[in-house]
């Protein structure tokens, strides 16, 4: 599990493909410190397990699923990554509870600035957006980020200038893919709405009610 506070960015330093997935190699040196081959870092957003960890260095394997639901199969070497190592039970709970596991991918659809702040738009598939909520949290590229402008199909997102230094935010272009991750609280309620309440006590769920508490 991850808070969205990214540590670093790394750069890909090598990317093998293989049989069903790949080999990606990371340089990085934060998230090196204090860490064990089978810890988990988040790249981009995406749970890896950390393997052959030098001071300056990581490799993980990437499965073909995951390429192919990430944007971790457009990597090249050079491009630079958010990078953010799994919590502790005395981690500060900074951003909100990620997974690392990759709902969709969106699509980058601009940044605008204002002042010393970006406004970042942020295009998005059809079946998350149950998900999605005004001021709710959202993860971009692995990023803890606050929904502040909610449409049909895309949000958009204040940008503080620390995250657009530390983070790839200000290396992305029009029309580039970005992974998200919609707020695992949302579908546990989802979830517990439709199936964990009983038939009976279903039927009286509307969408007025729904509406009201946000859920549409």
């Amino acid at each position: 599990m991850f808070t969205g506070i990214i540590e670093e960015t790394g750069k890909i330093a090598a990317f093998e493909k293989q049989t069903d997935g790949a080999r990606i190699k990371i340089a990085a040196k934060i998230v090196t410190e204090n860490t064990v081959e089978g810890d988990s870092i988040a790249v981009n957003g995406v749970c890896l397990t950390a393997l052959n960890i030098r001071s300056d260095s990581f490799t993980a394997d990437v499965s073909g699923e995951t390429l192919n639901r990430s944007t971790l199969g457009t990597l090249a070497v050079g491009t630079r990554v958010n990078l953010e190592r799994a919590v502790t039970p005395t981690t500060r709970l900074g951003g909100h509870i990620v997974q690392g596991h990759v709902d969709a991918s969106g699509t980058f659809l601009g940044a605008v600035q204002e002042g010393d702040f970006w406004t970042v738009k942020i295009g998005f598939p059809a079946e998350i957006g149950q998900y999605l909520v005004y001021k709710g949290s959202v993860s971009v590229e692995g990023i803890s980020l606050t929904i502040a402008n909610l449409d049909a199909d895309s949000f958009e997102i204040a940008v503080i200038p620390k995250t657009w230094e530390l983070t790839n935010l200000s290396t992305l272009k029009n029309g580039d893919a970005v992974n998200l991750e919609a707020d695992v609280i949302a579908k546990y309620v989802e979830r517990i709405m439709l199936y964990g309440r009983g038939a009976e006590r279903n039927k009286e769920i509307t969408v007025e009610k729904l509406t009201k508490l946000g859920f549409v």
